[in-house]
């Protein structure tokens, strides 16, 4: 059984959909598609064209970005604990992680003809993109306890996130030549080159993503009988909500996760409109603050892997939301590109740690032999959704009433602050001195 959980070729095929799937969050998400979005969702021909008609309702772009963003997270946090349920129930668990994956990469490669004007095909590619990128995470996310033993999950965890951030900064590289050396590609034009970007996305993800749906094992059904596969997924979700709700300690982790997955998240999706709003960096300083991040993430991600093996998951847990309180104090205080980028240094460490940890640490918290674990996996996925929505509203409204982002920023902090007290009673839990130390 050890030897089974543990094959060496399941367990790289694994970390490599971090590879194949983390090219979105980098390109599509962070970098060149919301740069790129304000300037082709326009009305052609108006007086405003940066106003545009969604259902009937005008609105901004940036609006309507921001919008496409929220709706995909609710469509995800309503749909993947039923859809995890019936993956569970039927042994579809990889033929969900197939759709999901070939959704999002479908999606954006159709971004390819988001040209100026349609900006239908652009808020419609997107908004599925992420639906399919976040769908698939969750199924990919709950092989990890089927694949391997515990004493894995930290370092498992740590290399699916160092695949994912080196393939995404190498892919961003190569799209980024195409905008800012044009004469190495026949003078490509700019709105071209970021539509070819978004190109590459679909297709480096869809091929990659081979590897792993490969290699990765079917899961087998719990009834023969299929009729009811839409009842039987919801009484699995039932069963594993019931289970959750009596489980102390994942109450506790879900609970202080969403807390510090809230800040982290909020920082991550909203730190380039602090360095842009705030301290007025220009397009090219921005680009190298995302991709520092990303680059120091691969050692922060190692490095708190090997943390969580000499002080153990939550410990480690601890110490690094105790860091991330810090780092939102200093980012009170920037004002100047320099300390930005020192900024951007420490985000990108405790970023790859925190969000390598968390999985691991929540692999670990899964009962032992666990079937169900795409439902399981599904009210972790609820909670980074949820989370990363009101984060993002809660910053921006604090703007909103305040008129000051610095103070936003500021209260992350006292969120994150929060979080420890929810880790802080599993430290003295029977199940974490057992198997964290």
């Amino acid at each position: 059984m050890e030897q089974k959980l543990n094959n060496p070729k399941t367990l790289n095929a694994w970390a490599f959909y971090d590879w194949a799937n983390s090219v979105h969050s980098l390109t599509i998400t962070s970098a060149i598609f919301p740069i790129y979005f304000p300037s082709a969702a326009i009305t052609l021909g108006s007086v405003t064209p940066g106003m545009i008609s969604i259902l009937g309702f005008e609105l901004s772009n940036t609006v309507v970005f921001s919008y496409t963003i929220s709706v995909a997270f609710l469509a995800l946090t309503i749909l993947m604990p039923f859809l995890s349920g019936i993956a569970d129930y039927t042994g579809a668990k990889k033929s969900f992680m197939r759709f999901f994956c070939y959704l999002g990469s479908f999606s954006c490669i159709a971004l390819f003809f988001f040209s100026k004007g349609h900006y239908y095909i652009g808020t419609l590619g997107f908004l599925f993109s992420i639906i399919g990128w976040g769908g698939s995470m969750v199924f990919y996310n709950s092989f990890l306890p089927e694949i391997a033993t515990p004493d894995r999950f930290d370092r498992l965890s740590a290399k699916g996130f160092t695949l994912g951030y080196i393939g995404s900064v190498l892919l961003l590289i190569q799209n980024l030549t195409m905008l800012l050396k044009p004469e190495w590609y026949g003078g490509i034009g700019g709105e071209m080159a970021a539509r070819v970007s978004f190109l590459t996305v679909g297709l480096w993800w869809l091929l990659f993503a081979q590897i792993p749906l490969h290699y990765l094992p079917d899961s087998i059904a719990k009834e023969k009988d299929q009729k009811q596969w839409w009842l039987g997924g919801f009484k699995e979700l039932q069963k594993v909500f019931k289970e959750v709700m009596v489980n102390k300690e994942i109450k506790l982790f879900l609970v202080s996760f969403f807390l510090f997955n809230m800040g982290a998240q909020t920082v991550m999706y909203l730190g380039a409109l602090f360095g842009s709003q705030e301290l007025h960096l220009p397009e090219d300083a921005l680009i190298i603050t995302i991709l520092l991040i990303q680059l120091v993430a691969i050692p922060g991600a190692y490095f708190c892997a090997r943390l969580s093996g000499w002080v153990g998951n939550i410990k480690a847990l601890g110490l690094i939301v105790f860091v991330w309180i810090f780092v939102c104090a200093y980012a009170y205080t920037v004002t100047s590109q320099f300390n930005f980028y020192l900024l951007a240094t420490a985000i990108g460490f405790v970023m790859g740690g925190i969000q390598s940890n968390s999985r691991a640490t929540y692999a670990k918290l899964c009962p032992k032999g666990e079937k169900d674990t795409a439902s399981y996996f599904s009210f972790y996925d609820v909670c980074d959704r949820m989370s990363t929505v009101i984060g993002t509203f809660m910053f921006g409204l604090i703007i909103q009433l305040t008129g000051n982002m610095r103070i936003s920023i500021l209260v992350l902090t006292f969120v994150f602050g929060a979080s420890l007290l929810f880790l802080r009673p599993l430290l003295s839990s029977a199940r974490a001195k057992v198997i964290w130390g």
